[in-house]
């Protein structure tokens, strides 16, 4: 069963930087994409961001593109999601997710890590 770990939240000031990473293990395939999901209290957990296996292709949801950038090691397992210019609105916690599936549509998330944007 895969396991996704976490790292890198916190509390930052508006228009600060935090890196999360994301250590991925116990599978004998890599998967097909990994991604960031995100949930804000009271709202849905929407993807974030995503990349393929090979790197080619990736997603962001549009509030956070030109902000985000997703990244990965595929020697290290370990996917990382950069984040810049962060506003009050991205505060949600920030679950790492892996897809195994063709059309990276079903995903496995870690337990997540804080990310908190005052103002």
């Amino acid at each position: 069963q895969v396991q996704l770990v976490e790292s890198g939240g916190g509390s930052v000031q508006a228009g600060g930087s935090l890196r999360l990473s994301c250590a991925a293990s116990g599978y004998s395939s890599s998967p097909n994409c990994m991604g960031w999901f995100r949930q804000a209290a009271g709202k849905r957990r929407d993807l974030v961001a995503s990349i393929y296996r090979d790197g080619t292709i990736k997603y962001y949801v549009d509030p956070v593109k030109g902000r985000f950038t997703i990244s990965q090691d595929t020697a290290k397992n370990t996917v990382y999601l950069q984040m810049n210019s962060l506003e009050p609105e991205d505060t949600a916690m920030y679950y790492c997710a892996a897809s195994f599936s063709a059309r990276c549509d079903a995903w496995s998330l870690g337990r997540g890590t804080q990310v908190t944007v005052s103002s």
